[in-house]
């Protein structure tokens, strides 16, 4: 029996589950009515994936495309040129801090060494032991006059400072 045709428990490769069926695939066709062309419902397409799914696979990528009549190839370069898509699993709490200059003046340093601690992340881009924190520096959240501007998933937090942090991360505990 070759590898491909052995069951998928035997050679440690998971069967891929489709992201768009039933109420996902509802909400895709509502959004494709939307648009003049399928292409341009790309960006919410992938943005439903990563809402099922956490974040994005080659895989995914392959079905967004299948489904929206583009190429693998152009799906990724899309998902990669955008920052807000995840490539890989990330924290329950996805943090994303402001380090452009305006907000280095103003400690996002120190505020990203802070939140690395309290989240117990350790490094930038990696993932906490408990699977809750991803911290990440970002070029700009378009918040210079509030420096240090921090996102954790989908809430903006403006002028966060170090002494400030653990008790920020406490509140997503």
């Amino acid at each position: 029996m070759s590898v491909s045709a052995r069951p998928a428990h035997e050679t440690g490769m998971e069967e891929y589950q489709p992201v768009f069926t039933g109420k996902v695939l509802a909400e895709l066709q509502a959004i494709l009515a939307r648009y003049p062309t399928k292409q341009g419902a790309l960006l919410p397409a992938l943005w439903l994936v990563q809402q099922q799914r956490g974040w994005i696979s080659d895989r995914d990528m392959t079905e967004v495309a299948a489904l929206l009549g583009l190429t693998p190839a152009y799906v990724k370069g899309v998902v990669t040129f955008y920052t807000m898509y995840h490539q890989h699993p990330v924290g329950t709490h996805f943090v994303q801090v402001c380090t452009t200059s305006p907000c280095n003046i103003c400690g996002a340093e120190d505020v990203v060494k802070a939140l690395l601690e309290a989240t117990g992340a350790k490094e930038l881009g990696a993932t906490s032991p408990d699977g809750k924190w991803t911290v990440i520096e970002v070029e700009c959240l378009g918040a210079c006059g509030f420096a240090t501007p921090v996102l954790i998933n989908d809430d903006f937090i403006e002028s966060v400072r170090p002494e400030k942090v653990a008790e920020l991360v406490r509140k997503y505990q």
